[in-house]
C-alpha cells in the first residue's frame, strides 16, 4: 500500500476528527524568525502544535555548517515527545500553503523512519475552505520520548560531493529559484552561484497556480524530462541550506519515483570552504 503522504482539507479533518494524526504548523519566514510563531498563535488548524525551522527542525549552526543543519536525534526526539506524539503517530505538517517550510520536516520524519504527510495547499488552502481556526498556543500531554532511528542512506555529505565532482556518478539537482541559482542575485549566502555540474529545479515548479501540488503523472515527466534515465538513488537535492530541497524530493515521491538523497548542508555549506569551486551562469 502507499504511504499516504499529501491530504487534503477534507482529509486532514477526518483524520483530526478521528485522532488519527498530530497536525504541526511549521510556518516560518527567513527575515524574521519569530514572524511564524506569531502567525501560528493569531489562527492556527484546531490542536496543531508548531515547529520553528531553527529552534526544532535544526541544529545549532557551526563554522562549518549551512545554516539549517539536520537536528540531533536526540534534540528532535525531545520534540516531538513535547508535542505528545506517540511513535508510529502520522505526523501532517503545514506551513501557509507552498509547504516550501514543511517539507523539511515531512522529511525528517522519514529520516526516522516515521509516518508524515503534507498538507496540500496548506494554511491557504484551509482559509479558503472556510474551515474554522484557533488562537493562542495548544496544551499538550508530553508522550514518552521516542526511539528513534536515523537512517544515513537518505543523505549524501558535502565529502560525497566534493569526490563527485570528478566521477559525475550524482546528479545534483538544486532548488533554489532561478536567480540565486544562477549566481545573478544572491540574499542569504556570502557567495552567490551554485555546485559545479549542478541542475536547477526551483521547487515552485512542483506546484500548480494554486499552490496544490500538480498531479503525480505530470510531476514524473517533468523530473523524467530533466533527469532522463537517472534513477532516485543517483539524485541529490541541495538547495540554500537543506530545507526546501526536501520539496523537491517530497515531489518525486509523490511521482512515485523514490526520493533521492538529501544533501543537508546545501549551498550554505559548500561554501564554507573557500577551496571548494564555485559555478554561476555568467
Amino acid at each position: 500500500m502507499v504511504p499516504e503522504i499529501l491530504v487534503s482539507t477534507e482529509r486532514l479533518e477526518q483524520l483530526i476528527s478521528e485522532g488519527d494524526c498530530l497536525v504541526v504548523d511549521c510556518r516560518f519566514d527567513l527575515s524574521d524568525g519569530s514572524k511564524g510563531r506569531k502567525a501560528w498563535l493569531a489562527g492556527h488548524i484546531p490542536g496543531a502544535h508548531y515547529a520553528h525551522l531553527g529552534d526544532d527542525l535544526s541544529a545549532r549552526v557551526t563554522a562549518q555548517s549551512g545554516r539549517h543543519p539536520l537536528p540531533e536525534t536526540k534534540a528532535f526526539a525531545v520534540f516531538l515527545a513535547s508535542l505528545g506524539w506517540i511513535e508510529g503517530q502520522l505526523v501532517v505538517a503545514c506551513d501557509e500553503g507552498s509547504n516550501a517550510i514543511s517539507g523539511r520536516l515531512w522529511w525528517l520524519m522519514r529520516y526516522f523512519g516515521q509516518p508524515a504527510a503534507l498538507l496540500d495547499g496548506g494554511m491557504a488552502a484551509w482559509h479558503e475552505a472556510g474551515l474554522p481556526l484557533q488562537t493562542g498556543p495548544v496544551e499538550a500531554q508530553p508522550a514518552p520520548e521516542p526511539n528513534l532511528q536515523a537512517d544515513p542512506a537518505m543523505t549524501i555529505s558535502t565529502g560525497q560531493i566534493v569526490d563527485n565532482l570528478e566521477r559525475k556518478d550524482i546528479f545534483v539537482l538544486d532548488a533554489r529559484a532561478p536567480d540565486r541559482f544562477s549566481g545573478a542575485v544572491e540574499s542569504l549566502d556570502a557567495k552567490a552561484g551554485h555546485i559545479p555540474g549542478a541542475v536547477n529545479r526551483h521547487m515552485q515548479l512542483n506546484l500548480k497556480s494554486n499552490g496544490r501540488f500538480k498531479d503525480p503523472a505530470d510531476l514524473r515527466s517533468e523530473f523524467e524530462a530533466r533527469l532522463g534515465d537517472i534513477g532516485a538513488e543517483s539524485v541529490a537535492h541541495s538547495c540554500g541550506s537543506g530545507v526546501t530541497a526536501c520539496h523537491n524530493s517530497f515531489a518525486m515521491e509523490l511521482a512515485g519515483m523514490g526520493r533521492g538523497l538529501l544533501y543537508p548542508g546545501s549551498w550554505s555549506e559548500w561554501i564554507q570552504d573557500p577551496s571548494r569551486p564555485v559555478e554561476t551562469d555568467s
